[in-house]
């Protein structure tokens, strides 16, 4: 390796150690669109039915653009991933909290959630049945 090969990996080395000082996130993410449904855990609060796409996901968080103007920081959230409605569709259920907000041009909210608790599988019967009551 010549020495402006071995500089240059170094340079490339520097860079990559200063952008991951930066990067707050634990695991990557991926852009990638899945059906979700959120609402809220606690009983306190108003109720509401969000079934959104994902902008993206890791394994310990998601991002996406939603409508109701009720979420703020620390909410907690029951959230399904993926999502369906049909009856023969296999989902799980976490526990997670907001804690990013965004406010975009499209008038939407961008929720950035934690996954706190996996809450299990739940068929898409499910949770087609509670959310009909």
């Amino acid at each position: 390796m010549t020495t402006s090969t071995l500089e240059t990996a170094q340079d490339i080395k520097r860079e990559t150690k200063q952008v991951a000082k930066n990067e707050r996130r634990s695991n990557h993410r991926c852009k990638l669109t899945q059906s979700l449904r959120v609402r809220p855990s606690d009983p306190e609060v108003e109720h509401f039915e969000e079934i959104r796409g994902t902008t993206s996901l890791s394994r310990s968080g998601v991002y996406f653009k939603g409508e109701v103007k009720a979420y703020h920081l620390g909410m907690r959230l029951f959230v399904t991933l993926p999502y369906s409605d049909q009856p023969t569709a296999i989902s799980r259920e976490y526990l997670a909290e907001v804690v990013r907000l965004d406010k975009l041009d499209s008038g939407l909210i961008g929720v950035g959630i934690k996954l706190l608790m996996d809450m299990g599988f739940k068929a898409g019967s499910e949770s087609t049945a509670r959310s009909r009551r």
